[in-house]
Protein backbone atom coordinates (compact mmCIF):
# COMPACT_ATOMS: atom_id res chain seq x y z
CA UNK A 1 0.00 0.00 0.00
CA UNK A 2 1.31 3.74 -0.91
CA UNK A 3 1.31 6.05 1.29
CA UNK A 4 -1.11 8.41 -0.57
CA UNK A 5 -3.58 5.23 -0.41
CA UNK A 6 -2.93 5.84 2.95
CA UNK A 7 -3.22 9.13 3.58
CA UNK A 8 -6.89 8.53 1.61
CA UNK A 9 -7.24 6.27 4.06
CA UNK A 10 -6.86 8.54 6.89
CA UNK A 11 -9.13 11.43 5.77
CA UNK A 12 -11.51 9.26 4.78
CA UNK A 13 -11.55 7.95 8.35
CA UNK A 14 -11.59 12.00 9.82
CA UNK A 15 -14.07 12.96 7.09
CA UNK A 16 -16.82 10.74 9.72
CA UNK A 17 -16.15 12.43 12.63
CA UNK A 18 -17.12 15.80 14.53
CA UNK A 19 -13.31 17.51 13.87
CA UNK A 20 -14.54 19.99 11.01
CA UNK A 21 -17.02 21.92 13.24
CA UNK A 22 -14.46 22.12 15.83
CA UNK A 23 -11.69 24.06 13.85
CA UNK A 24 -14.85 27.27 13.71
CA UNK A 25 -15.35 27.38 17.12
CA UNK A 26 -11.52 28.71 18.41
CA UNK A 27 -11.66 31.65 15.66
CA UNK A 28 -15.35 32.55 16.01
CA UNK A 29 -14.63 33.17 19.70
CA UNK A 30 -11.59 34.78 19.84
CA UNK A 31 -11.99 37.00 16.57
CA UNK A 32 -15.30 38.06 17.64
CA UNK A 33 -13.96 38.94 21.27
CA UNK A 34 -10.74 40.51 20.15
CA UNK A 35 -12.15 42.89 17.43
CA UNK A 36 -15.58 44.05 19.81
CA UNK A 37 -13.09 44.90 22.22
CA UNK A 38 -10.97 47.49 19.97
CA UNK A 39 -13.96 48.47 17.92
CA UNK A 40 -15.05 51.16 20.16
CA UNK A 41 -11.51 52.85 20.22
CA UNK A 42 -12.12 53.20 16.47
CA UNK A 43 -12.65 56.65 14.82
CA UNK A 44 -12.39 57.89 10.91
CA UNK A 45 -9.06 59.03 11.73
CA UNK A 46 -7.50 55.72 13.07
CA UNK A 47 -4.53 54.04 11.95
CA UNK A 48 -2.80 50.61 11.86
CA UNK A 49 -6.59 49.35 12.83
CA UNK A 50 -5.70 45.74 10.84
CA UNK A 51 -2.72 45.10 12.95
CA UNK A 52 -4.30 46.15 16.20
CA UNK A 53 -7.78 43.99 15.37
CA UNK A 54 -4.39 40.71 14.42
CA UNK A 55 -2.53 41.50 17.15
CA UNK A 56 -5.92 41.69 19.85
CA UNK A 57 -7.22 38.75 18.22
CA UNK A 58 -4.29 36.35 17.99
CA UNK A 59 -2.54 37.13 21.48
CA UNK A 60 -4.95 34.32 23.02
CA UNK A 61 -5.46 32.28 19.91
CA UNK A 62 -1.55 31.87 19.40
CA UNK A 63 -0.82 31.07 23.18
CA UNK A 64 -3.91 29.04 24.25
CA UNK A 65 -6.89 28.21 21.54
CA UNK A 66 -5.26 27.07 18.95
CA UNK A 67 -2.62 24.76 20.71
CA UNK A 68 -6.05 23.90 22.89
CA UNK A 69 -7.85 23.01 19.56
CA UNK A 70 -4.61 20.64 18.42
CA UNK A 71 -4.95 18.81 21.38
CA UNK A 72 -8.37 17.90 20.94
CA UNK A 73 -7.86 17.13 17.42
CA UNK A 74 -4.81 14.73 17.91
CA UNK A 75 -6.97 13.14 21.25
CA UNK A 76 -9.70 12.66 18.46
CA UNK A 77 -7.46 11.00 15.78
CA UNK A 78 -5.62 8.70 18.15
CA UNK A 79 -9.26 7.57 19.84
CA UNK A 80 -10.15 6.05 16.92
CA UNK A 81 -7.37 3.93 16.22
CA UNK A 82 -7.52 2.80 20.09
CA UNK A 83 -11.25 2.15 19.97
CA UNK A 84 -12.89 -1.21 19.02
CA UNK A 85 -9.02 -1.88 18.60
CA UNK A 86 -8.54 -0.18 15.21
CA UNK A 87 -5.05 -0.12 15.62
CA UNK A 88 -4.83 -3.61 15.34
CA UNK A 89 -6.78 -4.12 12.05
CA UNK A 90 -4.85 -1.38 10.92
CA UNK A 91 -1.56 -2.87 11.72
CA UNK A 92 -2.47 -6.33 10.27
CA UNK A 93 -2.31 -4.39 7.09
CA UNK A 94 0.62 -5.18 4.53
CA UNK A 95 1.44 -1.00 5.92
CA UNK A 96 4.79 0.23 7.92
CA UNK A 97 3.27 1.56 11.55
CA UNK A 98 5.82 4.22 10.86
CA UNK A 99 4.28 5.16 7.32
CA UNK A 100 0.69 5.00 9.43
CA UNK A 101 1.96 7.09 12.18
CA UNK A 102 3.19 9.69 9.45
CA UNK A 103 0.09 9.45 7.63
CA UNK A 104 -2.00 10.37 10.72
CA UNK A 105 0.55 13.28 11.42
CA UNK A 106 0.02 14.89 7.92
CA UNK A 107 -3.77 14.65 8.83
CA UNK A 108 -3.57 16.96 12.01
CA UNK A 109 -1.08 19.36 9.77
CA UNK A 110 -4.23 19.31 7.19
CA UNK A 111 -6.65 20.33 10.79
CA UNK A 112 -3.78 22.93 11.39
CA UNK A 113 -3.97 24.23 7.92
CA UNK A 114 -7.22 24.31 7.99
CA UNK A 115 -7.70 26.43 11.28
CA UNK A 116 -5.64 29.15 9.69
CA UNK A 117 -7.59 29.27 7.00
CA UNK A 118 -10.67 29.33 8.98
CA UNK A 119 -9.14 31.66 11.57
CA UNK A 120 -8.34 34.06 8.79
CA UNK A 121 -11.40 33.88 6.73
CA UNK A 122 -13.32 34.90 10.17
CA UNK A 123 -11.39 37.74 10.67
CA UNK A 124 -11.28 39.21 7.26
CA UNK A 125 -15.31 39.34 7.75
CA UNK A 126 -15.68 40.64 11.26
CA UNK A 127 -12.73 42.95 10.34
CA UNK A 128 -14.72 44.28 7.36
CA UNK A 129 -18.02 45.10 9.40
CA UNK A 130 -15.93 46.44 12.38
CA UNK A 131 -14.10 48.84 10.02
CA UNK A 132 -17.62 49.90 8.34
CA UNK A 133 -18.94 50.17 11.31
CA UNK A 134 -16.49 52.73 12.24
CA UNK A 135 -15.97 54.27 8.99
CA UNK A 136 -11.89 53.69 8.99
CA UNK A 137 -11.19 53.64 5.26
CA UNK A 138 -7.64 51.68 5.80
CA UNK A 139 -7.44 49.05 2.90
CA UNK A 140 -7.77 45.43 3.97
CA UNK A 141 -3.59 44.54 4.25
CA UNK A 142 -4.13 40.91 3.10
CA UNK A 143 -0.28 39.82 2.57
CA UNK A 144 0.64 41.20 6.09
CA UNK A 145 -2.45 39.28 7.11
CA UNK A 146 -1.52 36.49 4.94
CA UNK A 147 2.43 36.76 6.39
CA UNK A 148 0.94 36.55 10.23
CA UNK A 149 -1.11 33.61 9.60
CA UNK A 150 1.81 31.36 7.49
CA UNK A 151 3.91 32.69 10.75
CA UNK A 152 1.41 30.84 12.97
CA UNK A 153 0.91 28.59 11.24
CA UNK A 154 5.01 27.77 10.89
CA UNK A 155 5.74 28.37 14.35
CA UNK A 156 2.94 25.99 15.54
CA UNK A 157 4.71 22.64 13.67
CA UNK A 158 7.17 21.59 16.42
CA UNK A 159 4.24 22.33 19.21
CA UNK A 160 1.94 20.30 17.37
CA UNK A 161 4.96 17.45 17.11
CA UNK A 162 5.49 17.82 20.51
CA UNK A 163 1.25 17.30 21.13
CA UNK A 164 1.64 14.42 19.25
CA UNK A 165 4.72 13.23 20.39
CA UNK A 166 2.48 13.04 23.88
CA UNK A 167 -0.78 12.03 22.61
CA UNK A 168 1.26 8.55 20.90
CA UNK A 169 3.59 8.30 24.41
CA UNK A 170 0.52 8.46 26.78
CA UNK A 171 -2.13 6.29 25.48
CA UNK A 172 -4.56 7.29 27.80
CA UNK A 173 -6.47 10.15 26.50
CA UNK A 174 -6.79 11.55 29.77
CA UNK A 175 -3.21 11.37 31.00
CA UNK A 176 -2.11 12.64 27.28
CA UNK A 177 -4.82 15.53 27.30
CA UNK A 178 -3.53 16.23 30.50
CA UNK A 179 -0.32 16.69 30.17
CA UNK A 180 -0.13 18.89 27.35
CA UNK A 181 -2.99 20.90 28.96
CA UNK A 182 -0.14 21.66 31.40
CA UNK A 183 2.27 22.33 28.78
CA UNK A 184 0.38 24.82 27.42
CA UNK A 185 -0.87 26.78 30.21
CA UNK A 186 2.80 27.96 31.18
CA UNK A 187 3.41 29.07 27.68
CA UNK A 188 3.30 33.15 28.56
CA UNK A 189 5.81 32.23 31.30
CA UNK A 190 7.98 30.54 29.27
CA UNK A 191 7.56 33.28 26.55
CA UNK A 192 9.23 36.01 29.06
CA UNK A 193 12.34 33.75 29.47
CA UNK A 194 15.75 33.51 27.68
CA UNK A 195 14.73 29.98 27.34
CA UNK A 196 11.46 30.04 25.23
CA UNK A 197 13.88 28.76 22.26
CA UNK A 198 13.15 25.40 23.53
CA UNK A 199 9.60 25.63 24.74
CA UNK A 200 7.71 24.48 22.04
CA UNK A 201 4.72 25.48 22.79
CA UNK A 202 4.96 29.35 23.60
CA UNK A 203 6.39 29.74 19.75
CA UNK A 204 3.38 31.23 18.32
CA UNK A 205 2.19 33.48 20.76
CA UNK A 206 5.57 34.76 21.17
CA UNK A 207 5.81 35.91 18.03
CA UNK A 208 2.22 37.21 18.09
CA UNK A 209 4.04 39.30 21.34
CA UNK A 210 6.84 40.25 19.66
CA UNK A 211 4.06 41.82 16.41
CA UNK A 212 2.45 43.67 19.64
CA UNK A 213 6.02 44.94 20.35
CA UNK A 214 6.67 45.86 17.62
CA UNK A 215 3.05 47.89 16.99
CA UNK A 216 3.25 49.81 20.54
CA UNK A 217 6.80 50.82 19.72
CA UNK A 218 6.45 51.42 16.07
CA UNK A 219 9.53 49.84 15.67
CA UNK A 220 10.61 47.61 12.51
CA UNK A 221 12.46 44.87 14.43
CA UNK A 222 11.42 42.98 17.85
CA UNK A 223 13.19 40.24 19.23
CA UNK A 224 11.48 37.51 17.00
CA UNK A 225 15.09 36.50 15.20
CA UNK A 226 15.34 33.19 13.05
CA UNK A 227 18.64 32.55 14.90
CA UNK A 228 18.40 30.70 17.42
CA UNK A 229 14.75 29.95 17.01
CA UNK A 230 14.91 28.24 13.76
CA UNK A 231 17.58 25.72 14.71
CA UNK A 232 15.87 24.79 17.85
CA UNK A 233 12.62 24.48 16.45
CA UNK A 234 13.82 22.07 13.67
CA UNK A 235 15.60 20.38 16.51
CA UNK A 236 12.62 19.93 18.65
CA UNK A 237 10.00 19.35 15.50
CA UNK A 238 12.15 16.36 14.05
CA UNK A 239 13.15 15.02 17.86
CA UNK A 240 9.11 15.24 18.85
CA UNK A 241 8.25 13.30 15.02
CA UNK A 242 10.62 10.81 15.44
CA UNK A 243 9.98 9.83 19.18
CA UNK A 244 5.63 9.85 17.78
CA UNK A 245 6.76 7.62 14.46
CA UNK A 246 9.24 5.36 16.43
CA UNK A 247 6.73 4.52 19.25
CA UNK A 248 3.58 4.24 17.19
CA UNK A 249 2.17 0.91 17.47
CA UNK A 250 4.91 -0.78 18.93
CA UNK A 251 2.94 -1.92 22.25
CA UNK A 252 0.74 -3.61 19.69
CA UNK A 253 3.39 -4.79 17.97
CA UNK A 254 4.62 -7.44 20.64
Amino acid sequence: MSFLELLKIEFMKVKRGKMIPLIFIAPLLVVASGVANLQSYFSPEYTNAWAAMFIQSALVYAYYLLPFCMIVVCAMIMGRETGNNGILKMLALPVSRYALSAAKFCVLLFYLFMEMVVFLAVFVITGLIATNNTGVTEALPILYLLKCCAGLFFTMLPSVAAIWAITVLFEKPLLSVGLNLLLVIPGVLAANTPLWVIYPYCYSGYLVSCSLHDFSAESISAGFNLFPFLPCAVLVFVLMLTAAVKRFGKKEMR
